[in-house]
């Protein structure tokens, strides 16, 4: 009898949750009309200012391969922030710098820089998806987990600010070349603390942040060597 051959099954895992629009629809089946996504690009970097951006999507011209800006390469960012700044109804960025960041903290730079955004609109919207926080507006509002891989619209809003930052980033490399702000955009990598250590912060570097405030002191991480006893002994003695 001949053997019977056997197959195995192969399974696709589990589809992720994609950027969609399914959160506007919802919106303007309430009766809302300009609803605007936000998000923000910088909250961690070391350096330089947090990017707000506010977009409002036209519902009428859909945008293929919207999705959160970290998911995508630059090129691909920089293609589709085109596309948004021409069809969208209306876009603004916004930035909150360094100083103010650290008087105020980073979450609520970015808050402030979000509501400075909205600011710029024209048309104001009359509702708001926002990535995972609220603002002090009198606008209906929705915050949603990961907004920015649910909502196109704050996808939209994540990639316009992203690609405003980089391109502030690149500014900023111009001015202070011995730190590489052009490749790793201000964030704690290696090259960016090594350089820190070498050149020490500039007036632009958060000091409120570890790593910038840690760095102002060029003793940071050494370590004293103990004198020999009978110096200190000596030096004792010469206090008397």
């Amino acid at each position: 009898m001949d053997a019977v051959p056997s197959y195995s099954v192969l399974e696709s895992p589990p589809m992720g949750r994609l950027c969609g629009s399914r959160y506007e629809r919802e919106a303007r089946q309430k009766g809302w009309l300009r609803i605007a996504g936000l998000d923000e690009a910088g909250r961690g970097s070391l350096f330089g200012p947090v990017v707000a951006a506010a977009v409002i999507l036209n519902p009428k011209r859909r945008i293929v391969g919207l999705d959160d800006s970290k998911k995508l390469l630059a090129e691909r960012r920089c293609e589709l922030a085109e596309r948004i700044r021409c069809h969208a109804l209306a876009w603004a960025t916004a930035e909150i710098d360094a100083s103010r960041i650290d008087a105020w903290n980073i979450y609520q730079a970015s808050r402030q820089a979000m509501v400075a955004a909205i600011s710029q609109l024209s048309p104001l919207p009359d509702y708001l998806l926002l990535d995972a926080v609220e603002l002090d507006l009198p606008i209906e509002q929705r915050a949603l987990i990961h907004g920015d891989a649910r909502s196109v619209s704050i996808a939209a809003a994540s990639i316009l600010a992203k690609v405003e930052r980089d391109r502030r980033m690149e500014e900023f490399d111009q001015l202070y070349p011995q730190y590489g702000f052009a490749s790793h955009k201000g964030y704690s990598t290696p090259e960016h603390l090594e350089a820190l250590r070498r050149h020490g912060p500039t007036a632009l570097h958060r000091f409120s942040y570890a790593p910038v405030r840690e760095s102002r002191c060029w003793a940071a991480g050494a370590v004293q060597t103990p004198l020999p006893l009978e110096l200190s002994e000596v030096s004792v003695a010469g206090q008397g």
